[in-house]
Formats: C-alpha cells, structure tokens, sequence
C-alpha cells in the first residue's frame, strides 16, 4: 500500500505531504487545490510508468498543461520560478522520488526526466541525475524499464505498479446514462463512467458462476436503508429490448432497473430513465468490487446529485467495501463538497481519512488531516455532527465567504 505522497512545486502546491490510508477524502473551498492533489499524483504515476506528454497525463485524468501553469509561480527571494516540478510516493522501506523539467520559453511536448530514484532498504533499483555521465534518453523513465528485471512478489514492483494504475474518475450524469460518448476508455470504466453495464454484467456474471460475490449488491437494494430503495433488482440488458427511445440509444447494453412499486410489465427503467443517483450507487460499487479496477484510483466530486441522505449513506457503504476488501487493498481519494458525505466516514478506524484543504495566506495550498480528538468527541456528545464542525468552520476547508 501507498502510505506517503509527497508534491512540490506542482501549481498551488508549493510543498505538501499527505500519509493515506484505505479512504482519503479531502474536502475544500473550490479554489483551494484538491484537483491539483490529485493531477500531481496523477503526473507522477505518468513518470513512473516512463513517460509524461499529454497523453499519459489524459489517460490518467490529468488535465495537461503548459510548464508555466504546472510550474509554482509563487513569489521567491531570488524572483526565479522553480526550474522543476517534483513528485514521491513512498511505500514500506520503498520510495520512488521523481523531478521534472521542461522549459517555460520553449516547451516540449514531454517532459524530461531531472532526478530520478526508485530504492528501499537494500537496494538502489533505478537512479539518474543531471551530473551523470551518460544519463540516457531524458523523456524515458529509467524505473519502468528496470521494472522488468523484478521478481513478480517483490515489494519495490508493487509500489511502482500501484502508482502506474492510477487515475482520476470524474463521472458525469450524461456517460454514466449511456447517451453521451466516452472520451477516455478504460477497463472496467472509462473515466468519465463509461462502460457502466459492461463492468455490471462483468461482476454479475462472475456471481452467476460463482467465481466470486458481489455483497455490494446487499447494501444496493436490500437492509433497512438500502440504497437504491425504489428498484427491487437491477441486471443488464439490451438497449432494443428496453422501453428506451432509438434516439438515447449510444451502446448495446444498458442497465435496467425493476421498480419496486410499479405494476409488473412496465416496471423496468433503463439507466437513461432511472435516477443518476443509482447509476452513481453502482458505479462506486463497481469500482470497490471489480477485480481489475485499478489499485489506487481517485474520484473527483464524487458527490454529484447525489441528496445528502443518500450522501451519507453511500459514504458509509463505500468505507465498509473498501474496508472488507483484505486482498486487493485498495486505495482511494475523493474530493467532495457534499457535507452530509463525512458523516458517512468511519473515522475511528484509521484506514479512513479525512483531509481538510486550504490556502494559506500566500495563496499555497495545505492539507490537514481531521482526527477524532477529545474536543470533537465533546462537541458530538452535544448534538455536533462532523458535517456541522465543517460548515460552522471548525475543522477547516471551508472559506471565508
């Protein structure tokens, strides 16, 4: 697992290192640099897997950019801008440190390699620097390539791959309907949600032949509170087949939901006609339960019409998913502005972390971690819910507006 990221000089960010657990959600003003937390995770899996350009940073979900909007443009002493942007992940007795460069009057489309470092304990696995003699091809990581020559179990390799797989998810109502293209295909889901019913069927035809459960589906339509409470079973099926108008259809397969109250014949909802607050409901199912989602992934606004209820708990469900997960050990960050979502967080187990983001007065975005301490525990035996604390400004991330 991931246990330290580590950006500097990367937009907002002038220094910062987070330690993350299973769940980490940071919560913010807009404005105050969570999408940069994640692009700057986003360029260093790019540099791990060997290349940064446009490209890999768009199959990861990263907006790219120019040296002069990626570089920190802070006021410094000396009135020199950062000449690199640098990166490190951090595993147990493994690390792979990154800088990069490319010049703010005459970019090139990939960026070059400056400083390179994949080590533990033991071992200096791949090095590189400026001072070297022969320091090979600049727009090539020297990690990836080395890659090849570790044992499959080894330590150092799961790290670099854990940082190769992620990506950002920032899933939109129109993808995850199945009535607007995906511009970024991935397996099992594009970045945008696209490929909903394909990764559904996936997971339930693995239940079906029982190589594996889906016990997300529990929480989805069954329990006292069940997620989805109108739809009595979901399934996939095909769109010619389903009440759906030929100008929605976009792909072959759709998900149709069953309604629980209406009359037998006409009560099956495509995902064009049911609520995107159940096509969001399966779509962080999928991700939780999918066996080849990535490792560690990050979801942008994952609150998005979503009502608080369900906010909540969803939030909830998704900790104990992540949570049951033992094997895979999957790891997530979320950016939200929903209040109702940290209610949903189990934060006394220390697998879930809360992350408040701000800007500090020089603008430079800083990230806090929220604990359960003596004072928050008083303030909820009086009635105050975490959400509360955050919007009577008490945890901080919430401006001064």
């Amino acid at each position: 697992m991931i246990k330290t990221i580590s950006i500097k000089s990367f937009k907002s960010v002038e220094y910062l290192e987070i330690e993350l657990g299973r769940l980490n959600v940071f919560v913010g003003a807009n404005g105050s640099g969570k999408s940069n937390i994640l692009e700057g995770i986003g360029v260093l899996s790019a540099a791990a897997d060997g290349k940064v350009n446009d490209q890999t940073l768009l199959q990861r979900g990263v907006r790219p950019g120019v040296p002069n909007l990626y570089k920190s443009a802070f006021p410094v002493p000396t009135g020199r801008a950062p000449s690199h942007i640098w990166f490190s992940g951090k595993a147990e007795e493994v690390h792979y440190d990154v800088s990069l460069n490319n010049p703010l009057d005459d970019p090139s489309p990939a960026w070059l390699y400056k400083h390179e470092l994949w080590e533990d304990a033991k071992r200096k696995l791949a090095s590189r620097g400026p001072n070297m003699n022969n320091p090979g091809n600049k727009e090539v990581g020297i990690a990836a390539l080395k890659a090849v020559e570790l044992a499959e179990d080894d330590p150092a390799l799961d790290l670099l791959r854990r940082l190769q797989s992620y990506v950002i998810y920032t899933p939109t109502t129109p993808v995850l309907r199945g009535v607007a293209p995906e511009t970024q295909p991935r397996h099992p889901l594009g970045l945008s949600g696209g490929a909903l019913p394909d990764a559904v069927d996936e997971l339930l035809n693995r239940v079906r032949k029982k190589k594996s459960p889906f016990k997300h589906i529990e929480d989805v339509l069954d329990g006292a509170t069940p997620l989805i409470g109108w739809a009595k079973d979901f399934e996939v099926g095909n769109a010619a087949e389903l009440y759906l108008s030929p100008a929605a259809q976009m792909t072959a397969k759709v998900v149709a939901f069953t309604d629980r109250f209406m009359a037998e014949g006409r009560n099956v909802l495509s995902g064009y006609d049911a609520s995107e607050g159940a096509l969001y409901v399966l779509f962080l199912a999928v991700l939780a339960a999918h066996p080849q989602a990535p490792s560690i992934m990050a979801i942008d606004n994952a609150d998005h019409g979503l009502n608080p209820g369900l906010a909540k708990r969803l939030m909830a469900a998704f900790a104990k998913w992540i949570l049951a997960d033992k094997k895979s050990a999957r790891q997530f960050l979320i950016t939200s502005h929903n209040p109702a979502v940290l209610d949903g967080l189990p934060l006394q187990d220390d697998c879930i972390r809360l992350f408040t983001v701000d800007r500090d007065n020089f603008g430079k975005t800083y990230a806090r971690r929220v604990v359960v301490d003596e004072r928050k525990l008083k303030l909820a035996e009086q009635g105050w819910t975490l959400s509360r604390m955050w919007t009577n400004k008490l945890i901080g991330g919430m401006p001064d507006v």
